[in-house]
């Protein structure tokens, strides 16, 4: 059990001889366990020094190195869901010394990707991918008969979406040879669990219950009637001592529950199911964050860690309130004063901040896990009965539901609000970097949208989003508020932008978190700044009076420039007839690489010296 974080690299001297799964596989199965420990004490190290995912990846040793043994990657395909359990597997594929470089530009990807290593046989990020991508595997390697396995990993938490099991229904009636692993660190394995259930586990797993079962079937293949007793004969007893009914019922043979850090038992059920024909499902219990004290008494606190950071000076690191603590706030606030007030949230009430409202209004509380598509259908419904639900979703989830958005609350006009977090770009890269919404939802008749610049914004923007009828999106970044003093006498109208700098020549039209940059920006150009505050609907008096006045407008936002709040300025400016100078800047056509969020910003050459540098660049070619 390890107690603390190690500031220097632990000595390693098994780990240190495995740089692929072929050196693993050479060790004896008696020096797994030592190899497990090592690797788990690296980890601890590694995440400490560059900060990541940690929980998960703990929860996993013994099942990856137990997985690497006995299949033979990468001719075998391991899928992990969603990826953040999957350090250990880079540590263990030959990636052990690059993990300093983590999250950092030119370094590892924070999770599985295609063009890093032979061994990340998908590219993930959002959950609850891994069943159908696997399928879709083992169904091409049946078409071209090839003999290697395909092993899916998913857990509880990614069980929970409507996808996972809709490719559980699909794989239950093909003939693909598949193995799904349920990663399940929802609970420990207690006595009640562990003394049939296990025997019966162990039985079900075996190479003799296995070849029986597969010999029955040929015998009774031609005798519909004995079949069919024989499989529910079969589906009763497995009731009786584990839940593998339901995935029996769709046509997996299920085996478990069996303990996930038992390495000698992960290897036995491995190799005897490992060439058993058709789809398996293999139920293991682990521990999330296993071996370290800290995150095994707080799973979900240590889910993610922030690299280790020197105290200041005064001992103290200060803690300085971020958009999502803002939002938080609002929401206990606002619901004391008005019942009709119900949260969802998508399996993200840490994130998003609603952990205090979920004490405080536990019945106007609603954690649908990891199934955004429900979440917001919800919303519609309980917007039709009368109350007024609110979505706190990370903007890059939010993709996820656009058809729900679009017909089952826009088409509709229902009164509902969206807390869009995580907007912008984010060091985890372009799987969780939420840089479409601008472009998704603009175009989405009915919506609003509005992008706040500071704390003070936000609250105002979710109290005007809240009294309006209809659906409402406010988009906020990730990190923490500005800081600033609070503006005196600033009202919020709906449409209306605010000029924030008064300049000659250049205005700049700055959305959301780029109003900060630009103004700072403008001091070096004498450019006129403007707040717009509204993606939709825009401010067009304000723009108007900006063509007429100035002759080179600069539209500015962390979003992707294709189809962005720019874009929506330049359609109103060409139908208005404006012929002056014009510059979009934005994320470029590009999927942003992991690193620290503001050197991609500086990569997208939305940091102050990249507007001052693009802005002066452009004025001088077309202006002299």
């Amino acid at each position: 059990m390890f107690y603390s974080i190690p500031t220097t690299r632990p000595d390693t001297p098994l780990l240190d001889t495995v740089n692929t799964p072929e050196d693993l596989r050479a060790l004896e199965v008696a020096d797994l366990g030592q190899l497990a420990e090592e690797l788990r004490h690296f980890l601890i190290y590694t995440v400490g020094q560059t900060g990541g995912h940690f929980g998960a990846g703990l929860g996993v040793i013994e099942l990856t190195i137990a997985l690497h043994y006995c299949f033979d990657t990468p001719t075998d395909h391991l899928i992990w869901d969603v990826g953040h359990q999957t350090y250990p597997h880079k540590i263990l594929t030959g990636r052990r010394e690059q993990m300093g470089g983590l999250r950092r530009k030119g370094g590892l990807a924070p999770f599985p990707s295609r063009e890093e290593s032979e061994f990340d046989t998908f590219g993930v990020g959002h959950s609850s991918t891994s069943i159908s991508a696997g399928l879709g595997m083992a169904l091409a390697k049946k078409a071209q008969q090839v003999e290697a396995r395909t092993v899916s990993i998913i857990g509880d938490g990614a069980m929970t979406a409507g996808m996972a099991f809709e490719a559980l229904h699909h794989a239950g009636s093909s003939d693909a040879n598949l193995l799904v692993i349920l990663n399940d660190n929802a609970m420990s394995i207690s006595e009640s669990v562990g003394g049939l259930a296990s025997y019966f586990a162990r039985i079900l797993s075996s190479r003799f219950y296995l070849n029986v079962r597969e010999s029955g079937k040929k015998i009774l293949s031609h005798i519909p009637s004995a079949r069919a007793f024989a499989r529910k004969t079969e589906e009763h007893m497995k009731g009786m001592v584990v839940p593998g009914t339901l995935f029996d019922e769709l046509g997996l043979n299920y085996m478990g529950p069996i303990d996930g850090h038992d390495l000698k038992s992960l290897i036995t059920a491995f190799n005897n199911i490992k060439d058993q024909p058709g789809p398996q499902f293999l139920h293991l219990v682990t521990q999330k964050g296993k071996g370290y004290e800290p995150a095994e008494a707080s799973p979900i606190g240590t889910h993610s860690l922030s690299k280790i950071e020197p105290k200041s000076t005064t001992g103290q690191n200060e803690k300085i309130p971020t958009y999502s603590n803002i939002f938080g706030q609002w929401a206990c606030h606002k619901a004391a004063s008005d019942d009709r007030l119900m949260a969802i949230t998508p399996a993200m009430r840490e994130g998003s901040d609603l952990v205090a409202f979920s004490e405080q209004f536990p019945k106007r509380y609603f954690d649908v896990a990891i199934a955004e598509q429900h979440a917001v259908t919800l919303a519609a419904g309980l917007a039709c009965e009368g109350m007024k639900p609110v979505v706190a979703i990370y903007s890059t989830f939010l993709q996820r539901a656009y058809d729900q958005l679009i017909h089952d609350v826009a088409i509709q006009n229902l009164d509902v609000l969206f807390a869009i977090d995580r907007a912008g770009l984010l060091e985890d890269g372009p799987t969780h970097s939420g840089v479409y919404d601008h472009s998704f939802l603009r175009t989405v008749p009915n919506l609003i949208i509005m992008t706040p610049s500071n704390e003070f914004e936000l609250n105002a923007m979710l109290e005007l989003g809240y009294d309006i009828k209809g659906p409402v999106c406010v988009r906020y970044p990730r990190g923490s508020i500005t800081g600033q003093t609070p503006p005196a006498n600033e009202d919020l109208i709906l449409g209306q932008g605010i000029r924030r700098r008064l300049g000659r020549q250049i205005a700049i039209l700055a959305f959301g978190s780029m109003v900060s940059p630009s103004l700072e920006a403008a001091d070096l150009l004498d450019a006129t700044v403007v707040d717009m505050r509204f993606v939709k609907p825009l401010d067009q008096s304000m723009i108007n009076d900006i063509a007429a006045s100035h002759e080179f407008i600069v539209t500015i936002e962390e979003n992707a420039i294709q189809g962005g709040a720019g874009s929506g300025v330049n359609e109103y400016l060409a139908a208005a007839g404006y012929r002056g100078l014009l510059l979009n800047l934005g994320v470029p056509d590009a999927f942003i690489e992991p690193d620290k969020p503001e050197n991609m910003l500086s990569a997208c050459g939305l940091d102050i010296e990249g507007i001052v540098a693009r802005i002066s660049a452009h004025r001088e070619a077309f202006l002299g």
